[in-house]
C-alpha cells in the first residue's frame, strides 16, 4: 500500500522513466533577447494575429507563459518566424504591462473574470434610442467596467430620429461623460462616423453595444474595407474585407491622425463580479477626499459612509454622489432587473 505524509520514504516517490532524449526540467527560462515587439489584433482558437512593424504575423503563446493569456490590444514580445508569410507561425514569449483592462464576467455569480481588451484609452458605449429600446442598466454596467479598468467612457447614441436623447442624457449628465448623438441618415451619409471620429484621434477606443444598435456598422464606416485591405488586417483574420464581430478585432484609423478602433462582440450581459468599489470611485476625483473617514472596506453606500457628511457640508455636488451610488448598485442587480 502506498503511503503519504510524513511517513513516506523514497520508495514511495514515483519517478519518470529515464527515456532516451528526455531532458531534465529546469526553472531557468530563456531570455529571448532577440524578441521584437508586436500588438495583438485578434485572437482565434489559440492563434493570435499580431502587427509587427508593417507586417501581419500569426503567433501562438509560448508554453513558458503558463496560463497567462494575451488579449487584443496587448503589447507582446515575439520570437520565431516574423516574415508574415503564409503558413508561418511565431511565438509570443512575453506580455507587456497593461495600462488599462476592460474586464467582464459571464454573470454576476461567475468568479472567473475575462479580460476583453487591454491598453485601450477609451470605451465607446453604443446604444440606440429606439428599435431596440435603450438599456440604461447595461450602460451603467459598461460605465462601471470602464471606470474600474482605467478607461474613459464615451456615449454614442444612435437613431435619434426615432426618439429624443434628452431623458438619457439627463440621466448621465452629472457624470460628465462626453457623448455623440446621431440619426439613421447620418449613418448612411458618413456624418455619424465623422462626429465619432473627432473623439478617437490618437487614441485606442474599444466599442461595446448589444445587437441592433449599429456598433459594427459604425466601425465599418470608421475603418472602410479598402483601408483594411491595405493594412492586411481583416484579410489575415477572416479572408474577407468585411468583418462580422465574433471576437474582438483591432483596426487602425487613418495614418494622419493615428489611433485604433477595437470592435468587440455584441454583449447581452456584462457581469461585474470582479469590480472593486475603491477603483470605481477614482473616476470621481471630487468625491475621493470625502472617503478619508469612511469605515474600512466601505461600499460607499451604507449608513456610516463619510461621503454623506462630505456632500452635506457642501464639498461636492449631491448629484455626483447619487450617480456614483447608482453605478455601484448596479453590481448587485442583474441587467434587466
Amino acid at each position: 500500500m502506498r503511503r503519504y505524509g510524513k511517513n513516506t520514504d523514497e520508495d514511495d516517490i514515483r519517478q519518470r522513466p529515464n527515456r532516451k532524449g528526455t531532458r531534465p526540467r529546469t526553472s531557468i527560462r530563456p531570455k529571448h533577447e532577440d524578441a521584437v515587439e508586436g500588438m495583438v489584433l485578434t485572437v482565434d482558437r489559440g492563434r493570435l494575429t499580431c502587427l509587427v512593424d508593417d507586417r501581419i504575423v500569426m503567433a501562438m503563446k509560448a508554453r513558458e507563459l503558463g496560463r497567462k493569456a494575451a488579449v487584443v490590444g496587448d503589447r507582446v514580445q515575439i520570437v520565431g518566424d516574423l516574415s508574415g508569410e503564409k503558413d508561418t507561425l511565431a511565438r509570443i514569449v512575453r506580455i507587456g504591462e497593461r495600462s488599462s483592462v476592460l474586464r467582464r464576467t459571464a454573470d454576476d455569480d461567475d468568479p472567473y473574470e475575462r479580460v476583453v481588451v487591454a491598453n485601450a484609452d477609451q470605451l465607446a458605449i453604443v446604444t440606440a434610442l429606439a428599435d431596440p429600446e435603450p438599456r440604461p442598466r447595461l450602460i451603467d454596467r459598461c460605465l462601471v467596467a470602464a471606470y474600474d479598468g482605467g478607461l474613459s467612457p464615451l456615449l454614442v447614441l444612435t437613431k435619434s430620429d426615432l426618439a429624443s436623447p434628452d431623458a438619457l442624457l439627463e440621466m448621465y449628465g452629472a457624470l460628465g461623460v462626453p457623448y455623440v448623438v446621431t440619426t439613421r441618415d447620418e449613418f448612411v451619409d458618413g456624418v455619424a462616423a465623422d462626429r465619432v471620429h473627432e473623439h478617437l484621434k490618437g487614441r485606442t477606443t474599444a466599442f461595446v453595444g448589444h445587437s441592433g444598435v449599429g456598433k459594427t456598422t459604425l466601425v465599418n464606416a470608421l475603418v472602410p474595407a479598402d483601408r483594411r485591405r491595405t493594412t492586411g488586417v481583416v484579410n489575415a483574420v477572416t479572408g474577407r474585407g468585411r468583418h462580422t464581430t465574433t471576437s474582438a478585432l483591432a483596426l487602425p484609423l487613418d495614418d494622419k491622425e493615428g489611433g485604433w478602433v477595437i470592435d468587440t462582440p455584441g454583449v447581452r450581459s456584462f457581469g461585474l463580479h470582479h469590480v472593486d468599489p475603491s477603483r470605481v470611485i477614482l473616476a470621481f476625483p471630487d468625491l475621493v477626499p470625502g472617503t478619508e473617514n469612511c469605515p474600512r472596506a466601505c461600499s460607499h453606500d451604507e449608513p456610516d459612509c463619510a461621503l454623506d457628511t462630505f456632500v452635506a457640508e457642501g464639498h461636492a455636488d449631491p448629484a455626483r454622489l447619487y450617480s456614483l451610488r447608482r453605478l455601484l448598485a448596479t453590481r448587485e442587480r442583474r441587467e434587466g432587473d
